[in-house]
């Protein structure tokens, strides 16, 4: 009767009427049915129909499957109907994920995406993105409850780090001694004990890219000064005999004074190496199959001794100078600790490095700073455990679980929440904010708690270094075969928020950076929020924590969502990224010192982490006395973790350093630029930031005065 039939995607094929029977016999065997002879007589109802539609004219696959389904419901058979039709429905959503899929597989081979700009256009980068689409798409469609995934793709929420929701746990501050001290395994022999400060450096970038390939979020060193500071010693020795040795082959005698001035010579220079040869291994060596360098940070500036000093110098020094053509380095994070008594006031021991590491930032950038005595931070220092930051802000030291320290410890995973949504949904009322937001507050409660019911349930087996090595708190009595939840309740869970400043626009006309009204309201709402989260610590016995979240690719990705909902909203959804955490709007025009006021106050609240910045508009490297004024106002606002921002323009050609305007050296006149910002608290080249991202930078105003 016909030769012919249209598919969905314009290709016309030889029309075969017995997948017509074979639908409506899956349909009816769905609700009991056995009569396949009966599905053959509908069958040719159906043909009938056809014909007299379409008279010979080339028709669809969906304008059959829309005559079977009338078909049906005419002939009374509205049960099998409904089967048919809830199959059909499930066919299309399985072709459009699949069709969606393919379109974002397609987009990378192009060019990786550019929601993580430490993500390379490799092809390793972009076989990883790819399969990190097909995780996102089966965890959203086979893993989560529908509700949880229908907030995050309808975009209330957005639980981070999609692609690796049921395989592994965000990041950890590594505990680097015991690591060196009893050696390691990575997977391809054991590595014994270091014998020298070079070896120990090299070992150590070699324990951060290992731990990366078993998360996906950053790795650091809470007390790297520390816990280097032994392989210093064992340099000392080490050197010391080889001096000694030289003297006496040459029948010398010399004063102890002496060889102790030229055995520390000795160990400084191979420390500087060390620390120069740590630097460029982290900005060269790759990890998750070589799709990026590794995610990492360190702590120092507090260790006193002469070894832990001097690791912290030749860290800074080597840093300073860059890498190969002078080039800024891009990782670690440095994060220099800041301590009354130790380095914060003239006469302080290690003062002087305080001075060194703000003459480094005000070329560099890093490092950025972290208040030991900020009072959430202050009560562990008098338990003698420092505080330490890693990645982009991420800070984990209380613990319900057991001792509240640093080493050993990291974030679970974390969830956000679109508080500008909840603001254009209210509408200026206060009672459907606060209702809305414990709603949401809740959801994202349940499904912290349904990833972690994945993660408690994966085996020490899963993690060949991270667990297999004991990395983390109360693993080292695991076996292979062991779920790895005696471990990782000691790790936190956390809810973060974005966009504190266009939620309070929505609900009172105004921002906190230009309203002391719209301050008191975001100081309540983001003090309800770890309120909430203090109590769901207290009902589940676990480390639930709040987090000022560092929305990179996420900062554009809620404002599309919620410009196709509410439309072009003036100063909400009308730009193409949404505002930082508790921040002050990047293009509001506002001093240092008023903004360190206004942010200072979030800090206490957030206590899965949090960071500020201060905006100038070139390096300040003839005015560290002014730079040295910015740290201590956000030292005595209370702030944890703070930093400095302006552009660092790099000339590839000669390594000149400096703002450049065009794309033309003035030194050289060579036209390859190499453009360094701080992308939501790490550093990386403008060429690697999303499109919302870029937008924000470029209205990124100076603040002065």
């Amino acid at each position: 009767m016909f030769n012919h039939i249209q598919k969905r995607d314009g290709r016309v094929v030889d029309f075969q009427e017995v997948k017509i029977t074979d639908a409506i016999f899956k349909a009816a065997r769905a609700v009991g049915g056995e009569d396949r002879q009966l599905a053959m007589e509908l069958t040719l109802d159906v043909l009938r129909m056809l014909k007299a539609e379409y008279n010979g004219q080339l028709f669809s696959v969906e304008d059959v499957q829309d005559m079977v389904e009338k078909v049906l419901i005419e002939n009374g058979h509205a049960r099998t109907a409904k089967a048919y039709i809830l199959y059909r429905n499930k066919r299309t959503r399985i072709r459009e994920a699949k069709s969606d899929l393919m379109g974002a597989v397609q987009e990378i081979l192009k060019e990786t995406n550019r929601e993580n700009a430490n993500v390379s256009n490799s092809p390793s980068a972009k076989v990883l993105q790819i399969a990190e689409v097909a995780s996102v798409d089966y965890y959203l469609n086979r893993v989560i409850p529908k509700d949880e995934a229908r907030a995050h793709q309808e975009g209330d929420i957005y639980i981070h780090d999609l692609a690796w929701y049921g395989k592994t746990l965000t990041c950890l501050q590594i505990p680097l001694a015991r690591l060196l001290a009893d050696g390691f395994d990575n997977g391809h022999g054991y590595i014994r004990r270091p014998k020298s400060i070079k070896t120990a450096a090299a070992l150590a970038a070699i324990i951060l890219q290992s731990n990366q390939n078993d998360m996906h979020g950053g790795q650091s060193f809470a007390f790297f000064d520390r816990d280097m500071a032994p392989y210093v010693t064992a340099e000392y020795r080490r050197q010391e005999a080889d001096v000694k040795r030289a003297f006496t082959d040459l029948q010398i005698t010399v004063d102890a004074e002496k060889v102790d001035r030229l055995v520390r010579e000795r160990v400084e220079n191979e420390t500087y190496q060390a620390m120069e040869g740590f630097i460029y291994n982290l900005n060269t060596m790759h990890s998750r199959a070589g799709a990026q360098v590794p995610f990492s940070s360190i702590n120092f500036g507090t260790d006193i001794s002469w070894e832990g000093r001097l690791v912290t110098r030749a860290f800074l020094q080597a840093y300073e100078k860059g890498l190969g053509k002078g080039e800024a380095p891009i990782f670690p994070n440095v994060c220099f600790k800041i301590k009354s008594g130790v380095n914060y006031q003239p006469g302080d021991p290690n003062y002087d490095l305080f001075q060194l590491s703000m003459l480094v930032a005000c070329k560099r950038l890093f490092p950025n700073f972290a208040f030991q005595d900020a009072s959430f931070n202050r009560g562990f220092n008098e338990q003698e455990e420092e505080v330490a930051y890693m990645g982009c802000r991420t800070r984990v030291i209380a613990n319900v679980n057991g001792p509240a320290v640093t080493d050993g410890r990291g974030n679970l995973s974390f969830t956000t929440i679109n508080l500008p949504r909840l603001g254009l949904k209210a509408q200026g009322d206060l009672s459907i904010f606060w209702r809305e937001l414990d709603q949401v507050v809740d959801l994202v409660i349940k499904q912290l708690l349904t990833r972690y019911d994945v993660q408690k349930n994966l085996r020490v087996k899963d993690f060949p270094f991270l667990m297999g090595q004991r990395l983390y708190l109360d693993s080292e009595d695991l076996a292979r075969e062991d779920k790895v939840e005696p471990a990782i309740k000691h790790g936190t869970l956390s809810m973060g928020f974005i966009g504190l400043a266009e939620c309070l626009i929505a609900l009172t006309g105004q921002h906190h950076g230009g309203s002391p009204t719209a301050q008191e309201l975001g100081l309540k709402i983001v003090a309800h929020l770890r309120e909430r989260l203090d109590q769901a610590t207290k009902d589940y016995g676990l480390n639930f924590s709040l987090l000022a979240t560092p929305a990179e690719g996420l900062s554009g990705k809620f404002t599309k969502k919620d410009r196709e909902r509410f439309g072009v909203v003036p100063r909400i959804t009308d730009r193409e990224w949404y505002t930082n955490s508790f921040h002050v709007p990047v293009d509001f025009e506002i001093s240092a010192f008023d903004k360190i006021a206004i942010e200072g106050p979030y800090h206490k609240h957030t206590n899965a982490g949090h960071i500020s910045y201060v905006e100038l508009p070139s390096a300040p490297v003839h005015n560290i006395a002014a730079f040295e004024t910015i740290i201590k106002a956000m030292y005595m606002a209370d702030m944890g973790y703070a930093a400095v921002n302006f552009p660092v323009d790099i000339c590839k050609t000669c390594g000149f350093n400096g703002v450049i305007p065009e794309d033309v050296c003035p030194r050289c006149g060579g036209g390859v630029i190499s453009r360094v910002r701080r992308i939501t608290g790490y550093l990386s080249t403008l060429d690697l930031f999303n499109d919302a991202k870029k937008a924000e930078e470029r209205n990124r105003k100076t603040h002065l005065g």
